[in-house]
């Protein structure tokens, strides 16, 4: 099978070319920078998704492509990844494309979405605007050093002895280790039974935001105080992780807007479509932190 990974630089795309490439599929690794090594079944493409041209370049022969592209962090962020996801629905068709691919966000099915969540519900619908049949994967925090959630979660751990937190760190999550992830993103790729449908993917866990950083303090060895306070505005909220923790304000404010909305696995049909022993948090976040410290 012949596969193209759009987006194949960002965190999830970096650990799926391989896990593609092992299974035996030549990969497209498509981004905008072409930098992924290549090797016998790995080629990188340069291309733009907003460009229709490079994207019916990139697209040429391929079987299945994985949508993973992200503009979180740019002023129009919603705007540019429904044009881009429009696009590559349009172009995907023309070029015989048999399978779309999208990692979309948990809790993307609820009404009172946050704009990021309804972003992420707008591109999987500007996928399946196309002729091309969607599988839409939905999953929450990804634990992996590169995600954005986990990498805010070590921060704070790592930065703060006394944090004053908002009322969201109390907010149900199930988190997921990165390489269950790709896992599942490789076992829909090229199933009929997956074609045109969507799946909740989560962990073995329910945690609170609270939980998963105080289980990363006793990881990192640090004793954390949290007190929560029911203050803290979305606006806020962005600003204070953005002081304290890596994630830049303009990506740190559309996430903090979602977390107030549950993201817990409602649908696990995907857990006996593709089984698999799935990653508690603890050890993926063990195992995260060890390849920092690495």
């Amino acid at each position: 099978m012949k596969a193209a990974v759009l987006g194949a630089t960002g965190f999830v795309g970096r650990a799926l070319v391989p896990a593609l490439a092992a299974r035996g599929d030549d990969v497209a690794a498509v981004s905008r920078s072409a930098r992924t090594p290549e090797d016998g079944r790995v080629r990188a493409v340069s291309a733009d998704v907003t460009d229709a041209d490079a994207v019916r370049s990139a697209l040429e022969g391929v079987d299945v492509v994985y949508y993973l592209v992200h503009s979180l962090g740019s002023a129009n962020y919603a705007e540019v990844d429904r044009r881009a996801a429009t696009i590559v629905a349009e172009e995907a068709g023309r070029a015989g494309v048999s399978q779309i691919v999208f990692l979309g966000g948990l809790g993307d099915e609820q009404s009172n979405l946050s704009p990021h969540l309804r972003s992420r519900a707008d591109t999987a619908a500007a996928l399946s605007s196309g002729s091309v049949p969607v599988t839409t994967l939905r999953a929450a925090v990804v634990v992996g050093r590169g995600s954005a959630g986990f990498e805010t979660i070590v921060a704070l751990v790592d930065r703060l002895p006394l944090m004053i937190a908002p009322k969201w760190i109390s907010v149900p999550t199930q988190p997921i280790a990165l390489v269950d992830v790709v896992g599942y993103l490789v076992g829909v790729g090229g199933k009929q039974e997956a074609v045109g449908d969507s799946f909740d993917l989560g962990g073995p866990e329910v945690l609170t935001y609270r939980e998963m950083i105080e289980r990363v303090a006793r990881l990192r060895a640090h004793d954390r105080r949290i007190v929560e306070v029911p203050v803290l505005s979305p606006r806020l909220s962005s600003y204070w992780l953005h002081l304290v923790t890596p994630v830049r304000a303009g990506v740190a404010r559309p996430l903090v807007e979602g977390l107030r909305t549950p993201t817990v696995v409602e649908d696990d049909r995907i857990r006996q479509l593709l089984p698999r022993e799935l990653t508690t948090f603890g050890v993926a976040a063990y195992q995260a932190l060890a390849q920092e410290d690495a």
